[in-house]
């Protein structure tokens, strides 16, 4: 069994606070989401960098190396307390030459929904969703 993970989260002031793996590199977070991501920004970039780095290594296996990356994360939020996620949406905007379009979506459903670590953690009643774009063109 492997040791468990460990995070120190540090407090700042107000409510801000820093995070990270102790003598390692830290986020900045804000719970007004003022001087850096709020917690709920943080499980967006959480989710949007775990399901990242999967699409660019599955396309690397492949020998198609992505040139360009980015996603943006849609989180919506039910109006009661806690704000809990009720759906999340990936748009994945992928370049890259030689990238097939289904190469790419299957690299996407695989990270989605097989090897991303946060989307396994989150709750299974929280969808999520993904658009894909490939060399600035939509799956729509």
């Amino acid at each position: 069994m492997s040791a468990p993970q460990r995070v120190l989260v540090d407090w700042k002031q107000d409510r801000i606070f820093d995070a990270g793996r102790e003598g390692g590199p830290a986020i900045h977070m804000d719970g007004d989401g003022v001087d850096g991501l709020s917690p709920p920004d943080t499980l967006l970039a959480a989710l949007g960098s775990c399901v990242s780095i999967d699409v660019v290594d599955i396309l690397a296996k492949r020998r198609t190396p992505v040139e360009r990356y980015q996603v943006e994360v849609l989180g919506e939020r039910v109006d009661a307390s806690p704000r809990r996620f009720k759906h999340i949406t990936l748009n994945v905007s992928i370049t890259g030459a030689g990238i097939e379009r289904v190469h790419a979506e299957r690299a996407i459903d695989l990270a989605v929904n097989k090897y991303c670590t946060v989307r396994d953690s989150l709750s299974p009643d929280i969808p999520v969703v993904w658009n894909l774009w490939l060399n600035d063109s939509s799956n729509e």
